[in-house]
């Protein structure tokens, strides 16, 4: 039977959402986008390939309009590519029309709304799922299930998760080209970062610890930023004594951005003068990657300490005659392939990275098509 699936938000992410589920084999979807805009959704069903399978509706900034209102009656799932404090609106509704829902914030009060719309739900609301946080934290529960089942052990030392969403070339004095959203960036170098350290959950400053790591043979710098570890913390509480996301950047990077983060007064709204700053001297850029990097390290049966990890370098792809930058790709497509998870009927109520089942998800068509598998 058909599915019908509303993407609210046609942006980058939205359209991309759209362009990776009409060119997936063997499906039938009827694909909805809705946004404010309408000229930003006659451009999206165009990228997407145009076609009976594709639609649009107008949202308004109010009260659901008629032409909304038709589409979530008839809808099966909502992917929600609108900015983050918008989310348990949308939830509201998914949960209103009993339709599914995921989306892709970090944002940890949304987040926490959603979950309380959720939770008694007959429907599954898969929340957070993107790049990071999404499919980094997959990978990492990957990769603790599969190190505790060899080993014989029920907990490791320690989990890092590390995704950077680079340019492929970088200039002095700031090393980085925008590849996604401003405010996204801006947000996770300001807000909290939640941490393991010995078995206790915590917050810590974002950008209070830089350092350098090779991967694949490459150099790069990470420092803490917000968001990222997702549920992890909570999900491995008492079996894992050390855990931290970090965002990977060019070298040289950070200590620019520490720099500018010091020169503005703290009675502004820091945030927003950081974004200010850095899209009046950071270019925008289409020529991107996106680096991938998850570990895990602990005891063996026999005591001895062993380690394994993953790494992952994505390039702009092609999905029909259109190309998705890799951050479009590496976002879209985990949204994507949680749409398919939650279609089958097998979640309902809320639900969380360490809740999906990491192999149904790694090898998942759309996934391992984006990323190579496992």
């Amino acid at each position: 039977m058909s599915k019908n699936i509303i993407i609210v938000g046609a942006g980058g992410i939205g359209r991309a959402a759209a362009l990776i589920l009409s060119n997936l084999e063997n499906q039938s979807f009827h694909i909805q986008l809705g946004d404010i805009n309408e000229e930003a959704c006659k451009e999206a069903v165009a990228f997407a390939g145009g076609g009976e399978h594709l639609s649009y509706f107008i949202m308004t900034k109010g009260s659901d309009s008629p032409a909304e209102q038709e589409a979530f009656t008839k809808g099966n799932i909502i992917l929600d590519c609108l900015p983050g404090r918008l989310a348990p609106k949308m939830a509201q509704i998914a949960k209103d029309h009993n339709m599914h829902y995921a989306n892709l914030t970090e944002y940890v009060a949304e987040t926490d709304q959603v979950e309380a719309i959720a939770k008694d739900a007959d429907t599954g609301f898969c929340l957070q799922t993107g790049l990071a946080p999404g499919f980094i934290n997959v990978l990492a529960m990957k990769l603790f299930n599969d190190f505790t089942k060899e080993h014989g052990v029920d907990k490791v030392d320690e989990i890092k998760m590390r995704v950077g969403a680079l340019s492929a070339h970088a200039e002095a004095p700031h090393f980085y080209a925008f590849t996604w959203s401003p405010i996204g960036v801006a947000t996770e170098y300001i807000k909290d970062a939640l941490v393991v350290r010995d078995y206790v959950k915590s917050d810590i400053a974002s950008l209070s610890k830089r350092e350098e790591i090779v991967i694949e043979g490459e150099r790069y710098e990470d420092n803490y930023t917000s968001g990222g570890a997702a549920d992890l913390p909570e999900a491995l509480s008492g079996r894992v004594k050390d855990l931290d996301y970090k965002t990977l950047r060019h070298i040289g990077h950070y200590d620019w951005v520490k720099e500018k983060i010091a020169e503005i007064n703290p009675s502004e709204n820091v945030i927003d003068v950081l974004e200010e700053t850095m899209l009046n001297e950071i270019p925008q850029v289409e020529d991107d990657y996106v680096i991938v990097y998850a570990s895990v390290k602990g005891k063996d049966r026999d005591g001895d300490l062993k380690g394994s990890g993953k790494a992952y370098k994505i390039l702009p792809s092609y999905f029909g005659n259109q190309k998705l930058r890799a951050i479009q790709s590496t976002t879209a497509g985990p949204l994507c392939q949680v749409a398919l998870m939650l279609l089958s009927g097998k979640y309902k109520g809320p639900v969380f990275q360490s809740q999906l089942d990491p192999d149904e998800f790694l090898h998942g068509a759309i996934v391992k098509g984006i990323y190579g598998g496992f």
